[in-house]
């Protein structure tokens, strides 16, 4: 316990400090997001936040762990993210080098780390499905799928960092219950990281605003991140997980961006476009302010998780369980097919709540 608390303060700390230092500094040299039509802030603000995350977790990895070649393939992986997610901060750059350098992040846990995806479960009740060949193709596709949705996610102060952390809670849980006690402990250092930069992030008494944003670099590392638990706590005999309880601890950003992305190509768009149809803008445009979108979001995530969890843990069979998330898949469709019913949706729910 005290050693997971050490490494909770000291990723805390050197995220915060990262931050505290690089924040001014973006500001003097002109490395800020800038305000337009789909962001919700009203001033340059540095996004400076992701290289705080990073150096908030391997900082500490590297020093309570050493290095090991698990440790090498992430962290090759995490710094490619980092880099080219600061550039796309700055410059914007094609979506197609973002995806490029998404799936050597990818190859680099697998074929470095050693930590892939090859069994997914009894997803239709006739046993464990082991994917065989198609392991390499599918750990890329959970993994820039995971990257990509953070990314999607990472909308308003406090949302990313929040529904992060919370999420973190709920593996760190499964860690625990399930004895793999080396993942529980790891994950506080991503704990503490989040700590710290939320003390810029997140909206309270004393900041109206966020001082800083985790911007590209963050998101991607994060999306990063919760791959690489996802595979160590389900891909490992010694301490199993059921690959199909992962959707359930990070079902909103999942659920949005697969959802969004049906949209976009309905209409002809690219899912790569930005835009301001996710669901915490038709929240925004239904009235309802940051800090209470950040606070039903940590609500659902923990929901959505805990459904999950206490259905596994009472015997619910996979494949009922992989309907109900299909169900809330399609009911998130059927209500934001057109943003008119869903600024309808929302409204109905903001006055219900709010009259």
């Amino acid at each position: 316990m005290f050693d997971a608390f050490l490494n909770f303060i000291c990723s805390a700390f050197i995220c915060f400090v990262v931050i505290a230092i690089l924040g001014p500094l973006s500001r003097r040299i002109g490395w800020l997001d800038n305000p337009d039509d789909r962001k919700q802030h009203d001033e340059p603000t540095p996004a400076v936040g992701g290289f705080g995350l990073y150096l908030g977790i391997l900082l500490p990895f590297i020093y309570f762990a050493g290095f090991n070649v698990e440790f090498v393939g992430f962290a090759i992986g995490a710094t490619m993210l980092v880099l080219a997610g600061a550039l796309d901060d700055k410059y914007a750059i094609n979506w197609k080098i973002r995806i490029a350098i998404q799936v050597m992040a990818a190859l680099a846990l697998i074929y470095i780390s050693g930590v892939r995806a090859e069994h997914v479960g009894p997803l239709f009740g006739f046993g464990d499905i082991e994917l065989g060949w198609l392991s390499v193709p599918f750990t890329v596709f959970v993994t820039l799928g995971l990257i990509n949705a953070t990314n999607m996610f990472d909308g308003i102060d406090g949302l990313l960092g929040m529904v992060s952390f919370v999420v973190v809670c709920m593996f760190i849980s499964a860690a625990l219950y399930s004895g793999a006690y080396d993942v529980a402990q790891g994950l506080f250092w991503v704990l503490g990281a989040l700590t710290g930069f939320l003390w810029f992030n997140l909206r309270r008494v004393g900041l109206n605003s966020a001082k800083v944003f985790m911007g590209d670099a963050g998101s991607g590392l994060l999306g990063f991140v919760l791959a690489f638990v996802i595979f160590k706590l389900t891909q490992n005999q010694a301490h199993p997980v059921s690959p199909v309880l992962g959707p359930f601890l990070i079902a909103p950003p999942i659920i949005d961006c697969l959802v969004l992305i049906v949209h976009r190509l309905r209409k002809g768009k690219s899912p790569f476009e930005a835009g301001r149809d996710h669901a915490h803008h038709l929240m925004l445009d239904a009235g309802f302010s940051v800090s209470q979108i950040v606070l039903y979001m940590v609500l659902l995530t923990s929901f959505m998780g805990l459904l999950g969890a206490i259905a596994m843990y009472a015997g619910v069979p996979e494949p009922l369980l992989v309907m109900m998330y299909l169900l809330a898949i399609f009911s998130w469709m059927m209500i934001t097919e057109t943003e008119q019913r869903a600024h309808a949706y929302f409204q109905w729910v903001h006055k219900k709540i709010y009259a």
